[in-house]
């Protein structure tokens, strides 16, 4: 039995170009990619980002954090704290940062699997993305 809250969870994999979004049943247990949000500038994205979390009365957004291999932090992760911040300026929803190593690497295994080539897998591998980093928050989370 889980010991989840209720209530959906936004997944956000944020790129420089294309963000990827996923959202979660209401039970928390499984996580479907959304869509894929191209804006300009943090402060357009993260107005977005609040804007997908109301439409789907998210209780917590969860952003992929993106942590070199050593475990260092980079700039990368640096823009990802300022989007945190600038979410959390606009909205009450909680935003967490989850641990996106290899994320990336999932996503182009399942799409070379499944032969996605070309412009479809560049629409694609943000949304599968987000979808794996809020399917393995989801899971930590019951595994806690």
């Amino acid at each position: 039995m889980s010991t989840l809250p209720k209530g959906r969870v936004l997944g956000v994999d944020a790129g420089t170009v294309r963000t990827g979004i996923a959202v979660s049943d209401t039970d928390g247990f499984l996580a479907s990619a959304l869509c894929t949000i191209k804006a300009n500038g943090l402060r357009s994205l993260a107005a977005a980002i609040k804007e997908k979390a109301d439409e789907y009365s998210a209780r917590l957004i969860v952003i992929g954090h993106p942590i070199n291999m050593n475990g260092t932090l980079g700039e990368s992760s640096a823009r990802i704290h300022r989007l945190a911040d600038e979410i959390r300026a606009i909205t009450e929803t909680p935003v967490i940062l989850f641990d996106e190593r290899c994320t990336t690497m999932v996503a182009a295994s399942i799409l070379n699997m499944t032969d996605t080539r070309g412009a479809k897998r560049k629409s694609v591998i943000d949304n599968l993305s987000a979808e794996i980093i809020l399917q393995n928050y989801l899971d930590a989370e019951r595994r806690k």
